[in-house]
């Protein structure tokens, strides 16, 4: 595939206008604000620019409206500029289908994307795996005929879990795995889930069956329906750190995790798909640019879900910019530095 830089950038432009309206429009109605494309300037560390980079090379990156997706896509367009491209910042497209249409539409050269959403959500499969590697491994090689190349994945993994506030784990017998909740009195099985999880076909009642449990039963092995609170997603986190349930369903990376004081139930039994965070790139974009690989590999293992957690809460509960979190966080780990 052969690239006109100046017509892509072009085109990038104009794309990126009318999705920064749409933007806006979308998250003023939410009553959030909107996140710019500035990011603060910064000079090199660990990644410094490429030898030979042509002076018209150009990327663009995109990245969904949400805290997590808005962290992500400064940290790649500080890398990027870091290496010495010019890059269009495209991040904060309102939702999923806009930022795939633009990655497989090739409008868009690089964004941080997750294993089980583009395996569940984009390539229409019914089941998620739960093994990373084999997710990784399984999106990667479909995607390739789409013109897009997976890069190694991150080791934080977003995916469905379940919490325990902290104070209350040694009285439920220092629970530590979703099967240690199946050794609780039924009385001590109470659980807080959002109506879409409690209706997913791979949702709350499967996962319960996983473990050995029933819902809706008044045996031993049941969940009597009494036991389970439907609230709204927000809700669920607050409703578990003040006691309305033992066990809430949560994001793994989710911030208010760390700043509820929640401790994350480990998936022993391996039910919940794999949802890892990798660059994915536009093969043509690596092929013209491979030193790109080299300047994200590095970034990705140092992403973990305490990494993000972290940094998630910067923005949610302490109100930062996604950019300034992003910049500060990669001086401190010495990808780029202070000008």
């Amino acid at each position: 595939m052969t690239r006109t830089p100046g017509r892509h950038r072009t085109r990038n432009r104009l794309v990126a206008a009318a999705l920064a309206g749409v933007s806006a429009v979308v998250l003023a109605g939410c009553g959030l604000q909107p996140a710019t494309s500035f990011v603060p300037a910064a000079g090199p560390g660990t990644i410094q620019r490429i030898d030979d980079l042509p002076a018209d090379a150009h990327i663009t990156v995109t990245s969904k409206n949400f805290t997590e997706q808005l962290v992500l896509g400064k940290i790649a367009v500080l890398a990027a500029k870091a290496a010495g491209f010019d890059v269009t910042d495209e991040t904060n497209v309102p939702g999923s289908v806009a930022v795939r249409q633009l990655m497989t539409s090739h409008d868009a050269d690089m964004t941080y994307e997750y294993t089980g959403t583009a395996w569940l959500t984009y390539m229409g499969h019914t089941e998620g795996i739960p093994d990373k590697t084999e997710q990784w491994q399984a999106v990667k090689q479909e995607d390739a005929r789409n013109g897009l190349t997976w890069l190694d994945p991150a080791p934080m993994n977003n995916t469905y879990a379940f919490a325990v506030r902290d104070e209350a784990v040694a009285k439920l017998g220092n629970v530590k795995t979703l099967s240690d909740i199946a050794r609780l009195p039924v009385s001590e099985r109470t659980f807080c889930v959002e109506s879409e999880f409690n209706s997913r076909a791979d949702g709350f009642k499967p996962m319960l069956e996983k473990y050995g449990l029933q819902l809706g039963g008044s045996g031993k092995d049941g969940v009597p329906n009494g036991n389970v609170s439907i609230l709204d997603t927000g809700t669920v986190y607050t409703a578990t750190d003040r006691g309305k349930c033992n066990f809430g369903e949560v994001f793994t990376t989710d911030g208010r995790i760390k700043s509820l004081g929640l401790t994350v139930l480990e998936d022993d039994r391996g039910f919940f798909p794999a949802y890892n965070v990798a660059p994915v790139l536009d093969s043509a974009t690596l092929r013209e640019y491979p030193q790109l690989a080299r300047v994200y590999d590095q970034i990705s293992p140092k992403l973990t879900d305490e990494v993000l957690q972290e940094l998630n809460r910067q923005v949610d509960v302490e109100g930062r910019e996604p950019a300034d979190v992003a910049f500060d966080w990669m001086v401190h780990e010495g990808f780029i530095s202070k000008p």
